[in-house]
């Protein structure tokens, strides 16, 4: 990429404002510090004019060959490296499978400093690859709102967030639904939880502090499997989830700080991007009201005819 760059006559600074991203990035990408997403490598490709060689580059690349998970969690990645399907419930912070570099990045930094806040950002980030994989596993994510508007990091990271869940949203095997706070009768589990299917086995995965707790009882999986369909149905479905992301990302972007902890607000914005959607093509709900205003007026305005009526 350096090399590229150069040659291109472009600065770190000149490049990273074209993409946008930070110089920093630019940088650690091209020391070998920071893993690039496949959408970096295919802007850049482009920006310098390389005929897609970063891209395929990027495919060749085993760019986690070694990584440590805590001893607690390396069954849990043992089963995503092998699950035939996977579905989850999450609370409080997005879940690792859909967590972006810098998310990732700023979520270890509050309880972590240097050469161990990489190394756990790259075995979180190493599980992914398999779900983004041509035919990946199915994924299934319902987020509670908590995940959306917890902060952490900065507004800038909140917003990349956002924009990288919509992006993983558009893949055909990953489903990605947000259940509202506001909601009232939604029926939430005590806590985030997994149902990982493998192909002979099927698990119910959840956890406490530094501790994974596993279960495979078919009564608890069966309970536990009934309960999650029933949140996804009462859930906001994943295009709805798709423009409640899309709203937040602007107000991340565009005010600087998180969005207040209401929904409601969420809500009624929700609404007339929902008619825009449907309406596409079309006049919008707002015009189609006006015409209607309008031709009540003329009616009101023009002269009235007395109408003959039948005699009995």
């Amino acid at each position: 990429m350096k090399h590229f760059r150069e040659l291109a006559g472009f600065t770190q600074q000149a490049l990273s404002k074209k993409i946008p991203c930070d110089r920093s990035h630019v940088a650690r990408i091209e020391a070998g510090a920071r893993v690039p997403q496949d959408t970096f490598a295919k802007q850049c490709d482009e920006l310098l004019g390389t005929g897609g060689v970063l891209l395929r580059l990027w495919g060749r690349i085993d760019w986690y060959p070694e990584v440590q998970h805590p001893d607690w969690f390396e069954r849990r990645a043992e089963m995503d490296a092998t699950a035939v399907a996977l579905r989850e419930y999450q609370e409080r912070v997005i879940p690792g499978l859909l967590q972006a570099p810098g998310y990732a990045h700023a979520l270890f930094s509050q309880v972590a400093s240097g050469a161990e806040v990489e190394e756990r950002v790259r075995a979180r980030l190493s599980r992914q690859p398999r779900f983004l994989a041509d035919g990946g596993p199915l994924y299934v994510a319902v987020l509670d709102e908590s995940c959306l508007r917890n902060a952490v990091g900065t507004p800038e990271v909140m917003r990349d967030q956002c924009a990288h869940l919509l992006r993983f949203g558009q893949r055909p095997n990953i489903c990605i639904q947000v259940a509202p706070a506001g909601r009232f009768g939604l029926v939430r589990p005590r806590g985030s939880m997994s149902l990982i299917e493998l192909a002979k086995e099927r698990w119910v995965y959840s956890e406490s502090m530094d501790r994974g707790h596993f279960n495979n009882d078919p009564a608890v999986y069966l309970r536990q499997a009934q309960a999650y369909d029933v949140l996804r149905a009462d859930a906001l479905s994943a295009p709805e989830s798709a423009v409640l992301i899309g709203n937040l990302m602007e107000r991340y972007g565009d005010h600087g700080q998180a969005p207040a902890e209401h929904s409601d607000m969420d809500q009624e914005q929700l609404q007339p991007r929902r008619r825009r959607q449907l309406h596409r093509g079309g006049a919008h709900l707002d015009e189609e009201q006006l015409q209607r205003q309008q031709r009540r007026q003329l009616h009101r305005s023009s002269p009235r005819y007395p109408r003959r009526r039948p005699r009995p």
